[in-house]
């Protein structure tokens, strides 16, 4: 076991005041790294050490591998920290991180292959076993080529970016009269966005539900699962509000999710915190849909129901540490979690500038997560998420019950945020009685 000492914090907003939270519990040494637009973090204070990366677009400082390195070395880290976004799937980062003798806390730079292209981590999950939606072997290469494989599959199907994400690069077909034109448009908007045009096709599943599971995996074999979460309320393809456990699922599905995710992990020999996410259907069917190799945005909620602290075992597995048993585990009560963006909550436009008052919600079993502060201001160069707010109940009911008190108790001044549009959530009856899909919120009307 090789113990880590320092660790370099390659990321940006509240997750670096989380992660030197449990840097600084664990007796380890932090290092913060910011732009020239995030000068005034308030976390910069909290790291043992801070250094400035380049300018304030992302390509000059958290994308910016040659600074990050030379940070990480001038200030004597042995190990690096993602979070989650920039850096945190680059494999070319992961193998500079390895030449320089440097720890990266998560996966391989194989294992992040495999499961980087979307078509080829469905090919691999189809070996391990795992269900998959209906779709086209691999990348589709030709609108002739993919016209035919819609054929086959039969409509109404999804075309999607191999290398995508966050949503851009993918189309709902429902007829073969539409194939053509959404087809290009998919393919024109992922090269755009990711420098790769390659798609692939999957059946469209109806009303779904997305479930994900929370997997770590150690190096020597082990892996364990930290429940599963309910993904569905999303914007744009941007979930909005998470909660565990899925109150969906019936025992028997929910255990059998269980067992494939920790059963894929190990056939990957995943090493770190990952995720694998899941398309649900109202007949209880799941189909793996992508998995991400890093910490997700909603790991609180995981953390909440089982008392385990992710970053912190994340750090351990990286030292060489084996995962807990999994019956060590036990799972309590209900946590959600809903994300608080500097945006307009009826049009979700961003709103950066002056945070002219900050005041969080307190009291038993809240939680939140953020680098915000009275006086602070939201920059207009990154994603508008400045804080997270989890709630944890004895059941479901209560978590809401709490997040509407919690909520109520948020002041935010000087920008607009989306507190109004999850109080509003939180008082929806199709919330309530969880009577919602993937598609719910592009219908809502308030």
């Amino acid at each position: 076991m090789a113990e880590i000492k320092k660790i370099l914090i390659a990321n940006r907003g509240e997750i670096v005041q989380r992660a030197i939270r449990t840097i600084r519990e664990m007796g380890k040494k932090s290092v913060a790294i910011y732009s020239a637009g995030d000068k005034e973090a308030s976390y910069l204070k909290h790291a043992d050490e801070a250094v400035c990366i380049g300018g304030a677009k992302s390509i000059d400082s958290y994308l910016n591998i040659p600074a990050i390195i030379t940070a990480a070395e001038m200030t004597g880290c042995d190990a690096i920290f993602p979070g989650y976004g920039f850096l945190s799937e680059n494999q070319d980062f992961v193998e500079i991180c390895r030449l320089h003798n440097i720890k990266f806390i998560g996966p391989s730079v194989e294992v992040m292959e495999k499961m980087a292209d979307k078509s080829k981590a469905k090919d691999e999950m189809v070996r391990a076993g795992v269900p998959v939606v209906p779709g086209s072997e691999g990348s589709v290469h030709s609108v002739e080529e993919g016209r035919k494989v819609a054929r086959e599959i039969g409509y109404p199907i999804m075309a999607k970016a191999a290398a995508g994400g966050g949503g851009r690069g993918m189309r709902l077909i429902n007829e073969e009269s539409e194939f053509d034109h959404l087809f290009m448009a998919a393919s024109s908007e992922a090269l755009a966005a990711f420098g790769d045009g390659t798609m692939y096709l999957e059946r469209f599943i109806n009303n779904p539900r997305h479930i994900e599971v929370q997997v770590v995996g150690d190096s020597h074999g082990n892996a364990i699962h930290i429940g599963e979460r309910d993904c569905s309320l999303q914007r744009r393809h941007q979930k909005v509000i998470e909660e565990s456990p899925a109150i969906l699922l019936n025992d028997e599905t929910r255990a059998k999710l269980h067992e494939v995710a920790v059963k894929a992990t190990k056939y990957l020999n995943y090493e770190g915190a990952g995720t694998f996410e899941f398309l649900a259907d109202d007949q209880q069917n799941f189909y793996f849909m992508e998995m991400n190799t890093r910490l997700q945005v909603e790991h609180p909620v995981s953390e909440m129901v089982s008392g385990i602290d992710i970053i912190e075992l994340m750090i351990k597995v990286a030292e060489g540490e084996k995962v807990p048993p999994q019956e060590s585990i036990v799972f309590k009560g209900h946590a959600i979690e809903c994300r608080i963006t500097a945006e307009d909550p009826i049009s979700f436009l961003p709103c950066p500038g002056k945070v002219k008052q900050w005041m969080v919600p307190g009291g038993r079993n809240v939680r939140v997560d953020s680098h915000v502060y009275t006086n602070y201001v939201v920059p207009p160069y990154y994603d508008s998420m400045i804080g997270k707010l989890i709630v944890w109940g004895r059941d479901r009911d209560k978590a809401i019950n709490i997040m509407k008190r919690a909520l109520n108790e948020f002041e935010v001044e000087g920008i607009k945020t989306t507190i109004p549009f999850h109080m509003k959530m939180m008082n929806n009856e199709d919330f309530k009685n969880n009577n919602y899909d993937t598609k719910y919120l592009e219908n809502y009307k308030g």
